[in-house]
């Protein structure tokens, strides 16, 4: 019997004076892909930034528990450390840090969290060269600093990269598909969907249709207005491309 990994509840958020998240719930358990979509401004990817803990964004009200566990009193850190991970829409840069290096100490301080030993150099350079294979990744780009110089494709493949390396038990994609050709695409929803199994879990957000042909969800959400307006399965995603998101926006608050 699958269990509830991550609860949001009646959550409120806001950023400066502006409330964008109102009233939002979902459940979201174990092995379950749920993908929102919804029109620019309804705060999708505010969602994400309240989830992960970046600052700038104020809880009004609401609860939200992973793993049974208050997420809003962690740190970023913290929350990391639990196994939640974001794939951003636009990834940072980080000059002068070298993606081997920020890989190995972000893989470490995970495994030491769980109880696990750290994976000495030799072993990580191992690991992470052959999954960079796997998503067209050359030990190249693994020898530059994060992100820097990299084509928004390149960025998406090296943040697919990390949540590969990392195993994360909830994966957050914030527009995974934005910047990326079809090729790029495939192989990231390829490296997304190989780390599908019946304990992680995803929550997949979208303007598009298109990402969900390649990473299927279970539950389709519509997103407006800075909530929840309609549940379905992936049927709802079709239907979204075909009528638009016109009449979920009107007469909603």
């Amino acid at each position: 019997m699958t269990a509830p990994l991550l609860e949001i509840e009646d959550l409120h958020a806001r950023a400066g004076d502006k409330e964008i998240i109102k009233g939002f719930n979902l459940t979201i358990n174990e092995g379950e892909v749920h993908a929102i979509m919804g029109p620019n401004g309804a705060g999708k990817s505010t969602l994400s930034y309240v989830l992960c803990g970046k600052p700038g964004y104020e809880i009004i009200s609401g609860n939200v528990r992973f793993k049974g566990k208050d997420l809003l009193s962690m740190s970023i850190e913290e929350r990391a450390r639990e196994g939640l991970f974001l794939i951003m829409q636009y990834p940072v840069e980080i000059p002068g840090v070298p993606t081997t290096a920020f890989l190995k100490h972000a893989v470490n301080a995970i495994r030491l969290h769980r109880g696990e030993p750290e994976l000495d150099t030799m072993e990580f350079i191992k690991m992470v060269r052959e999954t960079g294979k796997s998503l067209g990744i050359d030990n190249e780009m693994l020898k530059r600093p994060v992100n820097v110089g990299f084509s928004g494709g390149e960025k998406k493949r090296m943040e697919t990269l990390q949540m590969t390396v990392l195993k994360p038990d909830m994966a957050i994609l914030d527009e995974a598909d934005s910047g990326l050709d079809i090729d790029a695409l495939k192989v990231v929803a390829e490296g997304v969907n190989a780390l599908r199994n019946g304990k992680r879990s995803m929550l997949v957000i979208t303007h598009y249709q298109r990402l969900l042909n390649y990473i299927v969800p279970d539950f389709v959400h519509v997103f407006a207005n800075g909530h929840i307006v309609k549940s379905g399965n992936k049927n709802l995603a079709l239907e979204l491309e075909e009528k638009g998101y016109a009449e979920f926006i009107k007469d909603k608050a």
